[in-house]
């Protein structure tokens, strides 16, 4: 709701006032990128998407740049939406030391005598769940011997999704590979667990997000991913490198 009230007060370009693109200059972009977006029905709206996967992407550098533009009168205005978004924040992240402490009932199937721990975590939707098969065959069961963790199969059922799903890309997982396809771009959970992964790079190097495609999609590639080297399935010539490089990306220290 705060990202369409900002996009109200800054998409119009027809007032003294600054804009949008007064904002994107302050965040780092470049003039292409903004002559781009100009043609957006929404240029807000994409340049928040664009700038939340970089590092110096928080509150307060936004509320900055917004003084820096002089806006004061969109802060004035947008501050107690804005505190209260933070303030839910926190209070999830306060609530997390509640989920851990019950790890002895454990979340994975092999959660016995400590944490299950894996090389991967698989972001997918249902129908894609025969890619992860055979990802688990060329992986998992031949001379890479590698662990995924793959929802459907690993994690209990009777568990909180979102708090689960959190648990397993921040602590358990070493990497995340994300099964992109036409169908991956309708789920909120795929969504969910994307951004959540990408809001972990900053702080968190070793949590490094590896997009595969294994089907010609007709939707464009998603834009948060853009900047990611890509494992490409669908190309006939290049498909004999394929899992050798999906395995070497996830030994990768």
């Amino acid at each position: 709701s705060v990202r369409r009230k900002l996009a109200l007060y800054l998409n119009p370009t027809n007032t003294v006032a600054a804009n949008w693109t007064d904002v994107a200059e302050r965040m780092g972009f470049s003039y292409l990128e903004i002559r781009n977006y100009e043609r957006l029905e929404n240029p807000t709206q994409k340049l928040l998407e664009e700038w939340q996967t970089r590092p110096d992407a928080t509150v307060g550098n936004l509320l900055r740049f917004l003084h820096e533009v002089e806006r004061n009168d969109i802060i004035s205005e947008l501050r107690h939406l804005i505190d209260e978004d933070c303030r839910r924040y926190l209070e999830r992240q306060v609530q997390v030391p509640e989920v851990d402490s019950r790890q002895d009932q454990g979340i994975t199937v092999h959660d016995d005598l400590m944490p299950e721990q894996f090389d991967a975590f698989i972001c997918y939707c249902k129908n894609d769940l025969q890619f992860v098969h055979e990802m688990i065959k060329h992986l998992e069961q031949t001379e890479y011997k590698l662990k995924l963790c793959v929802f459907d199969r690993d994690v209990l059922p009777g568990t909180c999704v979102w708090t689960i799903t959190s648990e397993l890309i921040e602590k358990r997982c070493k990497r995340m590979v994300v099964v992109i396809s036409d169908d991956y771009l309708d789920s909120d959970a795929c969504d969910f667990q994307t951004k959540f992964a990408l809001s972990l790079c900053p702080g968190a190097r070793t949590k490094r997000l590896i997009p595969v495609v294994y089907k010609p999609m007709k939707r464009p590639f998603p834009s948060i991913l853009r900047f990611l080297t890509v494992c490409d399935y669908t190309r006939p010539c290049t498909q004999s490198w394929f899992w050798n490089r999906l395995a070497k990306a996830l030994y990768v220290p």
